[in-house]
């Protein structure tokens, strides 16, 4: 068992030195990038159309995050007996894309660069938004990696077709995801309440592939329910938007809604996941920190993203015949 920082060295407590995500090597030339993952900032939220502020998400979550990053040699779990994210997992902070302001196209470009060339690495992409058009970039850049099925935890469908002209905001995300040929279909997980989607947006979702169910559907079935419903073997790209949870626990966001998931409903979702597919990319939007003056929903952000890649790449090496710690 490898020994922990706190053994020489410094003590290098969260609320010191410098906030990458959970305080790992930053990586300012993207052509460089030698990992296993890679946080890519996409501090865009120009498509909102309520309140905006998630352009600092991943400042935010960024912050959030140092509060694991004590020098322990990965995170035991008493519960699992696995110790998850060890030295053997290489993650960089990559920064952030350039945003450049009321531009959408040319800011989703350069989100969509910083995808391809964490994937150009052979890293998994891990992206912090931002709104929820900040994964149209990333599911464009995913064109030559083959089919991918998306996994999408939200309140609402974002499965708008066009409205007054505009295509790529962030109602309209997984539409542009459910035209692209690679994609294979969406589980779309905690829709709820008073929708963006109007009744046909449901149908034209169904028509094109997508699994639609509620946090109460999701809770009538059981982690096991739902993940039988996500075709066998499928690479899975997964989208979380902060408003998939309820409001109680993550309210700071731009369109809060009521009744959503709790915290280890999502996180076993998640878990099994990771056994059962390849995780091939992962995006978190809609996180607006001025709306949570306690900072928790940025909390459960980063927590919710450093436990999932635990338990990705404990997972890999399981699978890989390796015996994880």
């Amino acid at each position: 068992m490898a020994g922990h920082g706190y053994e020489s060295g410094r003590l290098n407590l969260p609320f010191v030195g410098i906030a990458t995500f959970g305080k790992r090597p930053h990586v300012a030339d993207w052509t460089a990038i030698e990992a296993d993952a890679a946080i890519l900032g996409a501090p865009f939220d120009m498509g909102t159309q309520f309140r905006a502020g998630a352009r600092f998400g991943p400042r935010g979550v960024r912050e959030a995050s140092t509060l694991f990053s004590f020098g322990h040699a990965g995170a035991y779990d008493h519960e699992d007996d696995a110790t998850y994210l060890g030295p053997e997992v290489r993650i960089v902070d990559i920064g952030d894309a350039d945003i450049v302001h009321t531009d959408t196209e040319k800011s989703h470009a350069n989100i969509e660069a910083g995808v391809r060339a964490i994937l150009k690495a052979g890293a998994l992409p891990v992206v912090i938004g931002g709104d929820h058009s900040v994964n149209i970039p990333c599911i464009r850049a995913f064109d030559d990696q083959g089919p991918i099925h998306i996994l999408q935890i939200d309140a609402h469908l974002d499965f708008v077709d066009e409205r007054h002209g505009v295509r790529h905001g962030h109602g309209n995300p997984m539409r542009r995801a459910a035209e692209k040929g690679y994609v294979t279909g969406l589980t779309q997980l905690g829709i709820r309440n008073v929708s963006s989607t109007a009744k046909e947006g449901y149908a034209a979702a169904r028509a094109m592939g997508a699994d639609i169910l509620s946090v109460r559907q999701v809770r009538a079935l059981g982690p096991d329910g739902v993940l039988a419903r996500i075709p066998q073997g499928a690479r899975l790209y997964v989208t979380i938007d902060i408003d998939g949870f309820c409001p109680s626990i993550a309210p700071g966001t731009g369109t809060p809604s009521h009744g959503g998931f709790l915290y280890y409903e999502v996180l076993e979702i998640l878990q099994g996941a990771a056994r059962a597919h390849d995780i091939v990319g992962i995006d978190l939007v809609e996180v607006a920190p001025d709306y949570d003056p306690t900072g928790s929903t940025a909390i459960l952000a980063a927590q919710v993203l450093l436990n999932f890649l635990g338990f990705i790449f404990h997972a890999r090496a399981s699978r890989a015949g390796q015996s994880p710690a």
